[in-house]
Parts: C-alpha cells; sequence; structure tokens
C-alpha cells in the first residue's frame, strides 16, 4: 500500500506559518561589538530578504549569522526552515537539530525536524519528533500539517489503531476538510478490512463473523444474503446486542411485504436484549403509525425519547401525531427542537413552515420553506451521488 508523503496544500501552508513564526532576531551574545554589529545587518538584510519572498537570497545571510555566532537560536532555524523548502532535508535536519538543543521547547521546530526526517528516512526519529510535537501545537494548520505526517508513517508500519487516533483529532479540528475526511475512509476502511480478516482466522463459524458477512453483504445490496447470514447469527447467539435491530433493519427496508412483516419481531425482540434501544422503540413506533394505531406510536414515540431526548427523528414523527390529536403548540415545539438538533433535514423545515403559514407566521414560514429547498436539492444530490457510486460498485464487481 502506497503511503506517499503529503507535499501539497498542508505542507505548504505550515510551512509558511512555520517561516514567518520564528522571529528574526539576535541571540544574547558576548561578542565583540564588530562582530555583533555584522550579525545585526544580516539579521536586517535576512529579515528584509523574507519580507521580498527571496528565501535563496535569506538563507544566505541566515548562513552568515550562524558562522559568526552558532548558539543563535533563531538562525539555526530560520536555517532549518529554508533548507526545509530547498528540498535539502539532511542539511535541514541538522541546523533544526541544532536549533533544538539549544531550546527544547521550540515544538514547531520539533514537528518540521520530525517532517524532515520522515523524508531522510529516519522513521524512528521522525515518529518520535513528530509525536511529542504533535499535542503541544497551538497553531491548528501546523498541527493538521503534523498529524497528516504521522498518519503516514503509522499507516506505513499498519499501525491502524495510532492513525485513527489522530485523525480523529484532525477532524475535530477541521470537520470539513475533505483531504482529512478522505485519509479518515482510507483509514477506517482499513481497519474494517483487517478486522474481517482477524475475525476470519480466529473464528471463522463465529456468530460475529456471521454478523460481519451479512454486514458486507447488505452494503453490497445483496439483501437476500444478508439475512441468511443474520439469521445464522441469531442461531448461535440470539442475545448479541445490536443483532436483531440489524436483521429487522433489512427486512423494514425490503420491498418485498413478507420480509416487511417480520421486522416487528425482531425489533421486539431487540428491545427484549436491550430494554434501552431507543432506535427499536423509534421503528415500533412507525409501524404502529403506518397501521393507524396512533396511540401505541405514540407510547413507542414517548419511551423513545424518555431513552434518547435528542432523537429529532422521534421528535418529527410524534409531532405528526400530536397534530391529528390537535396539539398544535406542543407539535411545533417538538419541530423547533429537533430542527435545532438537525438543521439538514428537508422534511422537518416543510412541516414547520406549514404550521407557521396556518398560524400566520408569514416570514418564519418563508424562511423555514427556503431551508427546505436547500436540503431538500441538497439530499437529491447526494442521492443521485450514491446512486451512481452503487452502478459503479456493480459495474466493477462484474468485471471481476
Amino acid at each position: 500500500m502506497n503511503h506517499s508523503l503529503n507535499t501539497g496544500k498542508f505542507f505548504s501552508v505550515a510551512l509558511g506559518i512555520v517561516l514567518l513564526a520564528i522571529p528574526v532576531c539576535l541571540a544574547a551574545s558576548q561578542e565583540p561589538s564588530e562582530r555583533q554589529q555584522e550579525i545585526e545587518l544580516h539579521s536586517r538584510l535576512a529579515r528584509q530578504y523574507l519580507q521580498q519572498n527571496e528565501p535563496d537570497l535569506a538563507l544566505v545571510q541566515f548562513r552568515d549569522i550562524v558562522a559568526l555566532d552558532p548558539d543563535n537560536v533563531d538562525a539555526r532555524a530560520n536555517l532549518g526552515v529554508l533548507l526545509f523548502a530547498q528540498g535539502d532535508f539532511k542539511a535541514a535536519n541538522v541546523q533544526l537539530r541544532a536549533a533544538l538543543e539549544l531550546d527544547p521547547t521550540l515544538d514547531r521546530t520539533r514537528a518540521l525536524l520530525g517532517m524532515s526526517e520522515r523524508r531522510t528516512g529516519e522513521m524512528d526519529r521522525a515518529r518520535s519528533d513528530l509525536e511529542a510535537a504533535f499535542p503541544k501545537l497551538s497553531s491548528e494548520k501546523i498541527r493538521v500539517e503534523t498529524g497528516m505526517e504521522l498518519i503516514g508513517i503509522y499507516r506505513a508500519s499498519d499501525d491502524l489503531i495510532k492513525a485513527a487516533d489522530v485523525v480523529g483529532v484532525l477532524r475535530s479540528l477541521e470537520p470539513s476538510n475533505p483531504f482529512i475526511l478522505y485519509t479518515a475512509y482510507q483509514i477506517y476502511t482499513e481497519q474494517t478490512n483487517e478486522m474481517l480478516l482477524a475475525t476470519a482466522v480466529a473464528a471463522p463459524d463465529s456468530a460475529e463473523m456471521h454478523r460481519i458477512m451479512g454486514g458486507e453483504l447488505a452494503r453490497q445490496g445483496n439483501r437476500k444474503g444478508a439475512i441468511e447470514q443474520y439469521r445464522q447469527a441469531l442461531k448461535l447467539d440470539p442475545n448479541l446486542p445490536g443483532l436483531h435491530f440489524e436483521l429487522a433493519e433489512l427486512l423494514y427496508s425490503s420491498p418485498d411485504h413478507a420480509l416487511q412483516a417480520q421486522a416487528k419481531a425482531q425489533y421486539e425482540a431487540a428491545l427484549h436484549v436491550n430494554e434501552f434501544d431507543a432506535q427499536a422503540e423509534y421503528r415500533l413506533g412507525e409501524i404502529a403509525q403506518r397501521a393507524n394505531n396512533l396511540k401505541e406510536a405514540a407510547l413507542h414515540y414517548s419511551r423513545a425519547l424518555e431513552i434518547r431526548p435528542d432523537y429529532p427523528e422521534v421528535m418529527s414523527s410524534y409531532a405528526q401525531i400530536l397534530l391529528l390529536q390537535d396539539h398544535r403548540k406542543e407539535a411545533v415545539a417538538l419541530l423547533e427542537r429537533s430542527i435545532k438538533l438537525d438543521p439538514t433535514s428537508p422534511k422537518e423545515h416543510y412541516q414547520l413552515g406549514t404550521l407557521y403559514r396556518q398560524m400566520g407566521k408569514t416570514v418564519e414560514a418563508k424562511q423555514q420553506l427556503e431551508e427546505f429547498m436547500k436540503y431538500h436539492n441538497e439530499k437529491e444530490r447526494l442521492q443521485e451521488l450514491f446512486r451512481q457510486m452503487r452502478v459503479q460498485s456493480s459495474t466493477q464487481s462484474l468485471s471481476h
């Protein structure tokens, strides 16, 4: 598996911040005044060249400062940064290590050293320096870059647990970053495949193995095969938490009415195994509502919200029953809470917009209907994307 070095957007942004973050100033020195004046001249020129975006000229000035004052931390660090930018990683390592020997608290310098060591193949050193710097970095952009470097090292050594830990931190920093999301997808997929193989070796005929196979077959669109695997798993362990619910979901979403009719018993079995299964309560409420048994549906929805008060889907369905019972005020309150918890669901915006219009709240109604159209169109776009992905996956499966 190729875990290539990340030298794109993250690297360039982080490098720019590291460079600007290290001040161009003089170290305390007892050198004679003439040498001190010479150092000050090189420092001013280095700053000028950096401001003019002339890093090669600035690099020469930093070399001269280091030659005059080997203990100048800032000059060492900046020289290391510029050598790194030029791709001279071995020389960068020398300067960055020297800076850290003079001041071990330079976390950004240590992070850059780890990146440079990775590029010279010193993986143990790189891992150690990146791990030491990562939790201490205050700059979000540099922390993201450092995390991506660490992930590359972890994946190369098949340490997926640590890779997943780091990508979790990065997702909390930049939850909408597509590169981080794609990296997370890769890691979680690799973990899934690893666990599948490990379970197949350790317990090939266990309930857990049949459950995994059922989930994979369901993901591939093979509903019949998935149901068979879940039933095999239940024969081996009928009390395995969550198993009845997963089978019930397959049955409930089936176009076959005979299979749909079997879902209720599985949801009830799920509650028998775990009486605090809010999802099973919600589904039983939906089944009762479809059968026009509003009293039973309300009981299930109420119970689901007792277990999980922040369940927006339940709030929306319960609101429909309250409206049928002429409890408009309570229904509006539930829909408003639902939208606060999940503002991306178009159905709730439409329902609330309709209610606002009936109540004479025209401005609020218009706003909700606009939100409905926005999320409705986005949902249709995503559904089409997923449809294309399924078609492509089926085509690839046939070609093999």
